[in-house]
Order: C-alpha cells, then sequence, then structure tokens
C-alpha cells in the first residue's frame, strides 16, 4: 500500500480564505463563489475521483489552494497533480506548497493539453475542476469539456462541482450523461458531477461511445439532485 504524505496545516487554509475573499472581489466570474470548499465537499471530491488510487490528477481551478492540499493528502506518494489556474495571484499562493508531488501551471483550462506537454505528463487518470462553467461563454465551456475528454485516460474519471448545472448542459453532446451528487455541506449548496471514460475507447476520439452509440458515464456513487 501506499504511504501518503502528513496532512497540511491550517493555517495555509485560513489565509486562504481570505485570499480566496480578495479574488472573488476583483474577478467574480473566473472565481465563481465568495467563500473556498467546505471539508465536506473536500471529502467528497477525493471520494467520488477515487484519488486515493490515481496515478496522474489533474485540478482545473485550485484557486488558493484547499482542495488542493485535500487532493495532496489523498494522494498517494508515488502519484502526481497538475494544478493548473488562471489568477496570478492564486497561482503564486500555490506555488507556496512544499509537496514534491505538486507541479503548478499557470494558464487556461482550455489549454490543459499544452500544460501536460509543458510539464511532461501523459494522460492524467483524473480530472477535477471547479472552474464556473455558468460563468463563461458556451462555447468556451465546450472547448474546455473537449479538451479534458481528449486528454483524460481510458478508465479515467471527470469530476466537476458546480453551483448550476449548466456543465451538465454543455457537456451531454460530447460527454453524455454524467453520475450526479449533491453535497449539502457547504455554502451554497454545490452539485458533484462526474463522467468517467470508457476504457475501450479509441485514443483519439473526441466523444468516446459506448455500444448503444451514447458516451459511457459510470455511476460512482447515489445520490439524486433537487430538480432545477
Amino acid at each position: 500500500m501506499d504511504e501518503k504524505k502528513t496532512s497540511h496545516q491550517n493555517p495555509f487554509r485560513l489565509n486562504g480564505r481570505f485570499a480566496f475573499f480578495k479574488g472573488f472581489l476583483r474577478h467574480p466570474s473566473a472565481v465563481g463563489s465568495i467563500i473556498p470548499s467546505s471539508r465536506f465537499l473536500e471529502r467528497r471530491l477525493v471520494d467520488i475521483g477515487g484519488i486515493a488510487r490515481r496515478r496522474m490528477v489533474v485540478e482545473l481551478g485550485p484557486g488558493t489552494g484547499g482542495t488542493t492540499l485535500a487532493l495532496l493528502n489523498a494522494l498517494p506518494r508515488s502519484s502526481r497533480l497538475l494544478a493548473v489556474e488562471v489568477n496570478p495571484e492564486f497561482f503564486a499562493r500555490l506555488q507556496t506548497i512544499a509537496d514534491p508531488r505538486l507541479e503548478v501551471h499557470l494558464g487556461s483550462a482550455e489549454h490543459i493539453g499544452q500544460a501536460l506537454a509543458q510539464h511532461g505528463w501523459q494522460r492524467p487518470d483524473a480530472v477535477v475542476s471547479g472552474i464556473p462553467f455558468s460563468n463563461m461563454p458556451a462555447e468556451c465551456g465546450r472547448r474546455i469539456l473537449r479538451a479534458i475528454w481528449a486528454c483524460l485516460a481510458p478508465g479515467g474519471c471527470f469530476v466537476a462541482y458546480q453551483f448550476m448545472k449548466r456543465v451538465a448542459e454543455l457537456a451531454h453532446e460530447t460527454l453524455g450523461p454524467p453520475a450526479v451528487a449533491l453535497e449539502f455541506l457547504n455554502v451554497p449548496p454545490v452539485r458533484v458531477y462526474c463522467w468517467q471514460k470508457p476504457i475501450a475507447a479509441a485514443s483519439g476520439d473526441t466523444a468516446h461511445r459506448s455500444a448503444d452509440g451514447r458516451p459511457s458515464a459510470q455511476a460512482v456513487f447515489a445520490a439524486d439532485p433537487p430538480p432545477g
């Protein structure tokens, strides 16, 4: 069994709340929330993404690093995490996390393929995203989703946590219907979506479809979100 790295301490998280609030005030459409994710949501993301057994994980929109720390605390010692952040101030803060498994990249989620190549990575087996799809133009969101699906390893999963259901609407044509749950112990409550890429998918396909012609998404948890 892989050993886990000792849990990161709380001072970083406490300072991060203030930094997150300032980031929201400066770039509300890019940050998407006034406060960072709760520890309950972080645990849910770790469980749904199967982070404890992943080799290469990409986090999109890590913000001030609260979720990044949760992923690192669950990630095996031999695994790696690439955090892709578009905000230069958040990027600088993420670089202060002293963990050899973490690499931080300044750039847009839309260019995830270039970020992977720049850091010498192959295909990740999990992508976790907190970027606010509801705050961006529809075509931009679709480009990001296509880029994520194209680089994701067969058998890997894409997990997105969102306040609105916009990501599921944008992803329907390319990724198909997701598994979805609602985390109530977060302010505000947040939806967690998960798509799993078929293992038998041919490399290079933008959309990887099952035998019935639909993209495949595996339900890795059971929960029914409210309507709307």
